[in-house]
């Protein structure tokens, strides 16, 4: 008996300490790449370059790919098809991210002589601090598959130049012309923002930036998405397949599946990251 319990109870905690998405009996994603749902929404995925707040390649991001559940890529594609008759368009940020990308930021938030993208990702905020005021989580939704960073483009979209490591940085809560260009509409920060400004209602946000917030607050909402208080850019499919599954398959086209039933739109511009994907699965880089 008293083995037995000995065993049981190493396979508890076996069970607890197995990664995210790996366990026994866990299913395994079924994720699509959102450009072949629908090519025509911009990809900017930041955490497959140096540009985001570790300046690093993050781990996991084989590639500058946004994946989702198929319901997550699908009601995306139909939002696009409504902004795009008005004269704009969706530009994503991340979307499925691998937990051991998560893992990364835990470890990156606790090394105290790094910092080299303070200036514009965590200008007022202390590194020490980040993890305990919610910048940084043991666990996202991202690892799920459902949540998407976004903002948006008015069309036709600026192509965005290349980061340059070690080129000067600005705030990101900056005015929009002197922050990294990224051809967002005025959202009053730039993606990944560790502070108060980012919040969606801070009351420092005023004018066309914050109706801008609250027009793609709308928007997401509209097409199935809930949004968080603190980050104006993140949004999550409300009815998402995999509400309490953390994935940890890497970020690159042989993790996706085949999205059933949809066909691709136009080919995107040449200057985007979609096209970019083109270039990267020819040269490898």
């Amino acid at each position: 008996m008293r083995r037995a319990a000995f065993v049981l109870c190493g396979l508890v905690v076996a069970a607890l300490l197995a990664p995210a998405g790996t366990a026994a009996g866990a299913p395994r994603p079924r994720f699509v790449a959102l450009s072949s749902v629908d090519s025509t929404i911009i990809q900017d995925i930041r955490y497959a370059t140096p540009h985001n707040f570790t300046g690093r390649v993050v781990p996991g991001y084989q590639a500058p790919l946004c994946l989702l559940t198929a319901p997550a890529a699908q009601a995306l594609h139909r939002l696009q098809q409504s902004l795009t008759r008005r004269g704009y368009s969706l530009k994503v940020y991340d979307c499925y991210r691998p937990q051991r990308a998560v893992d990364r930021f835990v470890a990156w938030s606790g090394d105290s002589g790094d910092h080299a993208m303070k200036a514009e990702f965590y200008p007022e905020v202390d590194k020490s601090r980040l993890f305990d005021e919610g910048y940084i989580a043991r666990r996202s939704g991202h690892s799920r598959g459902g949540t998407v960073d976004l903002t948006i483009v008015k069309l036709p979209a600026a192509p965005t130049r290349a980061y340059r490591p070690g080129e000067p940085l600005a705030s990101c809560y900056a005015p929009r012309a002197q922050r990294f260009p990224d051809a967002s509409i005025d959202m009053g920060t730039g993606f990944d923002c560790f502070d108060e400004r980012a919040h969606t209602l801070d009351p420092r946000i005023t004018g066309t930036a914050h109706a801008d917030r609250l027009w793609l607050k709308r928007l997401m909402e509209g097409a199935g998405f809930t949004g968080i208080p603190e980050e104006w850019w993140h949004f999550t499919y409300r009815r998402e397949p995999y509400p309490d599954t953390y994935f940890d398959v890497p970020v690159s086209p042989a993790s996706a599946t085949r999205a059933a039933g949809t066909t691709p739109r136009s080919r995107p511009p040449a200057h985007s990251p979609v096209g970019a994907l083109a270039t990267w699965r020819r040269t490898g880089r």
